[in-house]
């Protein structure tokens, strides 16, 4: 029985989760159909272009994402402080670029005077729309039943046609995150649409690539920012070119179906990490196979599960896979 999605986030372990969605029907989310003969490659702009959307709404960064032919991935962090720091008007304003609200929000965010009656109602609705601003199902739910109902329309059927709840699992630790930004971003690789990371279309990858040949990251994906240090801004903890030149190197390893060696020049990661590089391409060539629930080590786990006042810790075996070895 699938459990409430409230019992799979605990922010205060991490903020970093991978969501998954699958099509439910026979025709695909995009790509080629052999079954209809059509092609639905537009369908993956239209994700993109949501999902773009959706970040200027959120509380909520996507660290990756790639659109596949029947699914989707992405990596995202719940950002709590900054939704937080948002003011009553500001919280109102991000929530009416997607719903309208009600007349007393609205009439709030134009400035007019509210009823002292009303004040109490519209606090309350103040701090539900800023609890839906950081919350990944909201998030989850505003993309996918937009991208459902113009698929439906364009198909001229009704009915599903996401495969019920989208799949989330928490990533618990650096090791986790990385491993699984390389998962999402080569999957164009494995499924052989692209020879490489560049040709990827609909990705992460593909963005930070394009921002990097001009010196600059994609202003709507969440920044490499180096390694970690005091009163850093919000981004990954790890330097943009070695993730890069590591996620290149993994992709023609994974391309030429050969078992081959990582450069050193861009194995820094791995190093850092502790992680030897046949661990490296296990993770990332079968991170879906692998970890069914929550990824990292088996203290992060325990802690994750404590915190959820989970009884047992579940994927508990998975944890080996991120050990050093």
């Amino acid at each position: 029985m699938p459990r409430p999605r409230r019992t799979q986030i605990s922010v205060e372990d991490t903020p970093f989760y991978h969501c998954c969605s699958r099509v439910v029907r026979r025709a695909f989310l995009c790509g080629d159909d052999k079954f209809s003969g059509r092609n639905y490659d537009h369908r993956r702009g239209w994700v993109e272009s949501l999902l773009c959307e959706l970040i200027d709404v959120f509380s909520i960064d996507v660290a990756a994402f790639a659109v596949m032919s029947n699914h989707l991935h992405v990596v995202l962090r719940i950002d709590i402080e900054t939704a937080n720091h948002w003011t009553d008007r500001e919280v109102l304003e991000q929530w009416h670029k997607l719903f309208k609200g009600d007349e007393l929000t609205q009439k709030f965010v134009k400035g007019e005077l509210v009823e002292a009656h009303d004040v109490l109602r519209l606090k309350h609705t103040i701090a539900t729309y800023r609890s839906r601003l950081c919350d990944i199902s909201w998030f989850m739910r505003c993309l996918n039943e937009p991208i459902a109902r113009q698929a439906n329309q364009e198909d001229n059927c009704t009915g599903r046609f996401w495969e019920g709840r989208f799949k989330s699992q928490a990533l618990l630790d650096e090791v986790a995150v990385l491993a699984c930004m390389a998962y999402v971003d080569l999957n164009p690789i494995r499924a052989k649409m692209a020879d490489n990371p560049e040709q990827s279309d609909h990705t992460s990858i593909q963005l930070r690539i394009k921002a990097a040949l001009k010196g600059e990251q994609p202003k709507n994906l969440l920044p490499f920012i180096g390694n970690e240090r005091k009163n850093q801004p919000k981004g990954i903890a790890f330097s943009l070119q070695d993730y890069l030149e590591l996620v290149d190197d993994t992709g023609r390893i994974i391309r030429d179906d050969k078992r081959g060696a990582i450069n050193v020049s861009s194995a820094k990661l791995l190093t850092r990490l502790n992680i030897p590089q046949d661990h490296w391409l296990k993770l990332t060539t079968e991170f879906g196979k692998l970890f069914h629930g929550p990824v990292g080590t088996l203290q992060e786990l325990t802690s994750y599960c404590e915190h959820l006042e989970k009884r047992r810790r579940h994927f508990a075996s998975c944890c080996q896979h991120l050990k050093a070895g």
